[in-house]
């Protein structure tokens, strides 16, 4: 079967030919345009697109037995679904007034927009983790600072000792220079043993 083979197959119940010509090229260029770009064509029941790399290797001309090496090419491939392979197979029976493709279960023609809706949700979530990491790093300075204000209240009755021992420090150097002046004041004693040997001379010249 060719391309207007499967044209005429499915024009009576498209509405028409040209009807059935536009659906064939419009199926088609989707799945070429989407292998091209690396996407993966999968369609339940009958088989998956997909693009596959092959890498550089040697090969040889049938005609001379020649060895030619290959360069890396990218390569369409098609992989028959498991509903495919039975028909072919011959363990399933097709279907007489139903198509041999399973048809696609109810909501999942939606799925496009449900699986932009779980990555939109994935994305959210991303975002929001690195805002609950910031505002839990934001809260741990917090402990550090309660902590150096207890290590602060602790240290300040050493500073409280320290400033005592300063007091007394002083008041031990005021108390000394009272000492001294006592020591001055023993000279002064001196002066009336002075003033009787000054009588006792006076009177003998008399």
């Amino acid at each position: 079967m060719n391309k207007a083979q499967l044209v005429e197959a499915i024009a009576d119940k498209l509405g028409g030919r040209q009807q059935a010509a536009d659906a064939v090229d419009i199926v088609l260029d989707a799945i070429v345009r989407a292998v091209v770009a690396g996407d993966r064509v999968s369609v339940t029941g009958f088989g998956s697109f997909e693009k596959v790399e092959r890498p550089a290797r040697y090969a040889r001309n049938p005609q001379t037995g020649e060895r030619v090496r290959v360069k890396k090419t990218s390569v369409p491939r098609f992989r028959a679904g498991q509903g495919f392979k039975d028909l072919v197979s011959g363990a399933k029976k097709l279907p007489k007034n139903d198509v041999a493709v399973k048809k696609a279960p109810k909501g999942s023609l939606s799925g496009g927009t449900a699986t932009r809706k779980a990555t939109a949700k994935k994305a959210a979530a991303k975002k929001t983790a690195p805002a609950k990491r910031a505002a839990a790093k934001k809260t741990t300075p917090v402990k550090k600072s309660t902590a150096t204000a207890a290590a602060t209240k602790k240290a300040a009755p050493a500073k409280k000792s320290t400033t005592k021992k300063a007091a007394a420090k002083k008041s031990a150097a005021k108390k000394a220079p009272a000492k001294k002046s006592t020591a001055k004041k023993a000279p002064a004693r001196r002066n009336p043993a002075r003033k009787t040997t000054a009588k006792r001379a006076a009177a003998r010249r008399k």
